[in-house]
């Protein structure tokens, strides 16, 4: 079996590590651990490169420890941001800590002692403030503490740094610790920014256990434009369908740029690097075809939302660029692939029992019924995806969820109508 730091690398998967003793480390079973923090009711696409790479190792042999923070989430870490975030209650985090839990369980395989969640709270929130002082703080040096890069970057800005995120390196120190303890696991994994973090963790164990711990970093995945990924102009594509649809899941990949889609490849799937590198092949050939978008988007959504997921979302890119019919959509579904269409609001007593002719211009389609009818005529109008004449009837049960239709004139001209009573 290839070792997994090999496969890491091949895979754009390995930025660094704090000691290169951990690749002979490596070559025999090992507990491996990577956090999760709840800032968030869900993940999102950023994340994902920290769960495959997780993945990875646990496919290798090794067991994998997810922790959810639960404790070091209701501080929030400073690495990487520019101002102090937001506390949020610990009922939120809670909350949120659980979301996360069903969603890991989607990708890494608990069962049978594979992999464990674990959650800091369970430990951290044991501690009064001054026994935390007393047992876990006196072990920190003010001057290794200060000259980590996350803490000097945000000393250096204009809202400087609270003591509250000071300690924040401390507590997942500590975690790393616990879990050496607890579990016997020598090795953290976590993105780039989060060296200070892991070097407080794996200095912890040094002076408490007299034992070598390692941390190996994974690098930040960027966008085309440098943009750090998972995020698009402040909007996070989330895991949880309810917050970005698969639709929108799907086409949020499928729209990679040539450039980076290959790494994308490497990073969010499980195809060999051979195909992968064919699959690149043919955006140098024929970039038009966008072949290798297209299995990527299919690939990650069946990995986070199923076949189902996938399914809906190829239902409804058909409908929405290739003009297929909308059956089997529901109004949300609908509502969300086509939130960037213009939209209408009629009462129902002024579209049921009409000529979808005069519904398609009182919603503002056409200018007219005359040029309604000549379009349907023609051949050229659409209700749900579906060609109609210019003597249909718009009856109730073509309101999709009694509540709302797409109108088409031609190809590309949609225009989303929702009834209201009356």
């Amino acid at each position: 079996m290839e070792h997994v730091i090999d496969t890491l690398k091949a895979r754009g998967l390995f930025d660094n590590w704090t000691d290169p003793g951990v690749y002979d480390l490596l070559r025999t079973p090992q507990t491996v651990y990577g956090g999760f923090d709840p800032s968030a009711d869900s993940l999102q696409a950023g994340n994902l490169v920290a769960i495959m790479n997780l993945c990875h190792y646990q496919r290798a042999g090794h067991k994998v420890l997810a922790l959810v923070g639960g404790a070091t989430g209701m501080i929030g870490d400073p690495s990487g941001k520019t101002s102090e975030r937001q506390l949020q209650t610990r009922e939120t985090i809670a909350h949120n800590a659980e979301c996360i839990r069903s969603q890991l369980e989607r990708f890494i395989d608990f069962g049978a002692g594979a992999a464990q969640l674990v959650n800091n709270l369970d430990w951290l929130g044991k501690f009064s403030f001054i026994d935390y002082l007393r047992d876990v703080g006196r072990h920190f040096r003010m001057g290794t503490m200060l000259n980590k890069e996350s803490v000097r970057a945000r000393l250096e800005s204009p809202g400087g740094m609270s003591f509250t995120e000071f300690c924040y390196q401390t507590m997942q120190g500590y975690d790393f610790l616990h879990l050496y303890d607890e579990f016997g696991c020598r090795v953290e994994v976590g993105g780039s920014d989060q060296w200070g973090n892991i070097t407080a963790g794996t200095d912890l164990i040094h002076y408490r256990r007299s034992a070598q711990c390692y941390g190996v970093t994974i690098p930040l995945l960027k966008d085309g434009a440098g943009r750090k990924f998972g995020k698009s102009e402040g909007n996070a594509i989330y895991l949880d369908s309810k917050k970005t649809s698969c639709y929108k899941f799907y086409q949020f990949f499928l729209r990679s740029e040539d450039a980076v889609v290959g790494r994308y490849l490497r990073a969010f799937t499980f195809l060999p690097v051979a195909e992968i590198e064919q699959l690149e092949e043919t955006v140098r050939s024929a970039p038009e075809k966008r072949e290798a978008q297209r299995v990527l988007a299919e690939d990650v959504v069946r990995r986070v939302h199923g076949e189902d997921g996938l399914a809906q979302a190829l239902r409804a890119t058909a409908a929405l660029f290739g003009g297929g019919p909308l059956d089997g959509m529901g109004a949300e579904e609908l509502l969300s692939v086509f939130e960037d269409a213009p939209s209408a609001t009629l009462r129902t007593s002024e579209a049921f029992g009409q000529s979808v002719v005069r519904v398609a211009a009182a919603a503002g389609l056409f200018k007219s019924q005359s040029e309604a009818r000549r379009v349907a005529d023609g051949g050229g109008l659409y209700l749900n995806g579906s060609r109609v004449g210019a003597a249909d009837i718009f009856t109730p049960d073509r309101a999709i969820g009694g509540s709302v239709a797409v109108l088409r004139a031609g190809k590309r001209n949609n225009i989303v109508v929702k009834f209201a009573e009356g």
